[in-house]
């Protein structure tokens, strides 16, 4: 295991795989009420520049029940706002704190952060990639299907940052992944080649039918991500037939699960039926970003390692 994750590019499958085991052992004993404390002295730092709930809360949450202590910071209060180099902040924290979780809009700014940094630095969300939130969903597809491999997975809506965290995953594991993205929305050409050169099975169309079709996951997203409020009206109507509904439901496989990482925009991206229906674990995926966080900070800040 590298000591940052800013993409999921840079794990390896085993990697994936110690992630998921940890995470799915940190969550049962934490449901029998066993305590773990392999943070216990540690600080964590949260730089956000982003407004959060569930990963901003989720990640405290863990630093917390591992015995460690969040720092929350926005960047708006530190020298970075006057124009301190991200470098030299990064080299500063690294001399305060265990870790560092940062959510921000540049990914830039937090590859630069990582590399200036001599402590762990996890990529908590920026405009280009969501790492935290597709292992977290890969945990949900998990516990719910029983594993992740010979499973299609499609993904409904924007080529935004989650759909990027999954093409790099399934660049990593070799899942059959298929996007459905309108056109002038798709997701970044860079990104989608190179994973395709690893991994074949991974598909772009402008049909959503056509994704979705024999579908085991189905997972989508809001149409106008954070930053993007002005084009509200301009994504409504470009994303209108991309909508997560019966109808496209129908299509997928009949056990199908629906995934969307929240918070969601019931009657635009997905439907109120399906949001609370019965096939949909969105509340079990908001959750599991706890026990994956956890499992992030035990192995990178805690060291842990399976023997």
């Amino acid at each position: 295991m590298n000591k940052d994750i800013v993409t999921l590019t840079e794990l390896e499958s085993s990697d994936f795989d110690l992630l998921f085991a940890r995470a799915a052992e940190l969550k049962t004993r934490h449901k029998a009420g066993i305590t773990d404390h392999s943070l216990a002295g540690k600080s964590l730092g949260l730089i956000f520049n982003k407004p959060s709930t569930r990963t901003r809360i989720s990640f405290e949450a863990a630093a917390i029940q591992l015995g460690g202590t969040p720092v929350f910071m926005s960047t708006g209060d530190t020298q970075i706002s006057r124009n301190e180099p991200v470098e030299d902040t990064a080299k500063v924290l690294s001399r305060y704190l265990d870790g560092v979780a940062i959510r921000t809009y540049s990914q830039e700014f937090v590859e630069k952060f990582a590399k200036a940094a001599d402590i762990p630095v996890i990529n908590a969300l920026t405009d280009t990639h969501h790492p935290c939130q597709v292992l977290s969903d890969l945990l949900t597809v998990i516990e719910k299907k029983g594993a992740y491999k010979d499973l299609k997975i499609a993904w409904v809506g924007d080529g935004n940052n989650m759909a990027h965290s999954w093409i790099n995953a399934a660049s990593v594991l070799g899942l059959n992944l298929a996007l459905a993205c309108p056109g002038g929305y798709e997701p970044d050409s860079q990104i989608l080649r190179l994973a395709i050169k690893k991994n074949d099975r991974i598909s772009l169309f402008t049909d959503p039918a056509e994704a979705v079709k024999d579908a085991d996951v189905i997972n989508t997203d809001v149409w106008a991500s954070m930053g993007q409020e002005t084009e509200q009206a301009k994504r409504r109507s470009a994303f209108s037939a991309y909508q997560v509904n019966e109808k496209l439901l129908s299509i997928a496989a009949d056990d199908a699960i629906v995934m969307h990482c929240l918070p969601a925009h019931r009657g635009e991206e997905i439907t109120a039926e399906v949001l609370d229906g019965p096939q949909s674990v969105v509340w079990d995926q908001a959750e599991n970003k706890l026990h994956m966080h956890k499992a992030v900070l035990d192995v990178l800040l805690g060291h842990y390692k399976k023997f």
